[in-house]
């Protein structure tokens, strides 16, 4: 009897919907004799069955969903050998943009696999959680939390441009930063980098590196009109950098930080709402996670030309 083909564990978001969940599905059952597939019922299951994989020694897990589901995944693979495949179904997909990984067609993403060329990125944690791309206190989060389903399947991306206008519209929350070296800032609203991009292909931690075993943060200073200004601005600029210090938004690295507020706010992990907290500790886990990614990843033409821009500007 013949030796059966090696099959890689594929955890999967079966709750994705619309267009590209259905094209995401017809691929993966179209190649389903690749994968041993378990669609998850729940974030803590993603964890637990990573996890499993990881101990038994699994070289490869394979997550498909969008960037909520790759943060449930790489909870569950945090420190240990086995490598981490994005097959990237959800609606932004930033992490797969940041490691270069195609995130329209499947078939590429899964040459990026069989290719066998890996990278080993940093792993933070807020408040004990791990997480790859960004996290956020204040602002974003808050518009998160005020983004229904509903409105998402009606509207779109349109949902957070709907909710952002509430939020902008209340008092912000008066926020201190303190660095793991004793620095320490004020403001409305923390945004925290392991990558540079942020909200998509928007690249807004300019100077950010997920290997430096740093975290690049950007602290505003002032709500409303003032935050939109800034905000817009380094998206438009490719991005705030450690030299955009002022008097409404500054720029720091730093190993580690706190965060701490008088009443509850609301925190975020790459995109998924983590609820309320006065106190907010971000940290390195002293772990890595191993990711597939392209020996030349594929930067989308508005990222580079952002770049471009960015770099002649200085």
């Amino acid at each position: 009897m013949s030796e059966l083909p090696k099959r890689y564990p594929l955890i999967l978001n079966p709750k994705a919907k619309g267009e590209k969940g259905r094209r995401a599905l017809k691929f993966i059952m179209a190649n389903a004799t690749r994968f041993t597939i378990y669609a998850t019922g729940s974030r803590q299951e993603a964890i637990d069955l990573a996890r499993q994989f990881a101990r038994e020694g699994e070289d490869l897990v394979i997550a498909a969903g969008g960037d909520g589901t790759l943060n449930a995944v790489i909870e569950g693979l945090a420190g240990s050998k086995t490598a981490l495949g994005v097959f990237p179904t959800g609606t932004m997909n930033v992490f797969a943009r940041e490691m270069g990984i195609p995130y329209d067609k499947l078939e590429d993403a899964m040459k990026v696999i069989d290719g066998g060329h890996s990278e080993e990125v940093d792993l933070f944690a807020m408040n004990g959680a791990p997480f790859v791309q960004m996290a956020g206190v204040g602002f974003d989060a808050q518009v998160i939390e005020e983004t229904t389903w509903e409105s998402k399947k009606r509207l779109g991306p349109f949902a957070y441009l709907l909710a952002a206008s509430k939020v902008l519209r209340a008092k912000p929350p008066q926020l201190t930063v303190i660095c793991s070296d004793g620095r320490e800032l004020e403001g409305v609203a923390i945004l925290v980098g392991n990558g540079s991009l942020y909200g998509g292909q928007f690249p807004l931690f300019k100077n950010a590196s997920n290997t430096d075993s740093l975290l690049d943060v950007v602290v505003f200073k002032e709500a409303g009109y003032q935050f939109v200004k800034d905000s817009l601005g380094g998206l438009v600029n490719g991005g705030i950098d450690l030299h955009s210090h002022g008097d409404s938004v500054e720029y720091v690295q730093a190993e580690g930080l706190k965060v701490t507020s008088k009443e509850d706010v609301p925190m975020e992990i790459d995109g998924e709402l983590w609820g309320r907290s006065t106190m907010v500790d971000f940290s390195h886990t002293g772990k890595t996670l191993k990711v597939f990614t392209p020996i030349e990843p594929k930067v989308k033409f508005r990222y580079a030309l952002l770049k471009i821009l960015s770099l002649w500007r200085d």
